[in-house]
């Protein structure tokens, strides 16, 4: 089952002016958060390693690493906590997302960042501690 394609955002709801890999960037900083906290699924974990550690590295931002790995698209492959905290008809994930970064326009106008990633990281973990 697919959680979430990056093409679903392009010229829908993801605006016009930025490009579509904007519609991947919200995509990108969650399944990085699991992968970097060993939530991922044996795909990445044991078939593409040095992917994997491409991103524990920090070798290229969350949004670029996900288009060139995941082929833009997150599917049920990796966790349980993905369809409580993501997929899930009331999850929390857009709402986090979009507290933690109250001054861009959008969803999609958050920078793929490092810093990005950092900023929404401590939510994420908190969403995971509590549906353990």
């Amino acid at each position: 089952m697919k959680y979430d394609d990056a093409s679903w955002h392009y010229g829908g709801e993801c605006p016009a002016d930025l490009p579509n890999e904007a519609g991947a960037t919200h995509i990108a900083m969650f399944l990085a958060w699991c992968l970097l906290n060993d939530l991922g699924g044996s795909l990445h974990v044991e078939e593409f390693p040095d992917e994997l550690e491409r991103l524990r590295n920090r070798e290229e931002t969350p949004g670029k690493w996900f288009i060139r790995c995941c082929d833009e698209k997150f599917t049920d492959e990796d966790n349980s906590f993905c369809l409580f905290f993501y997929h899930a008809k009331k999850a929390p994930y857009l709402n986090e997302y979009t507290e933690v970064f109250p001054d861009v326009e959008s969803l999609y106008a958050v920078p793929d960042t490092w810093e990005s990633f950092d900023k929404l990281a401590p939510r994420i973990s908190a969403g995971f501690q509590q549906w353990r």
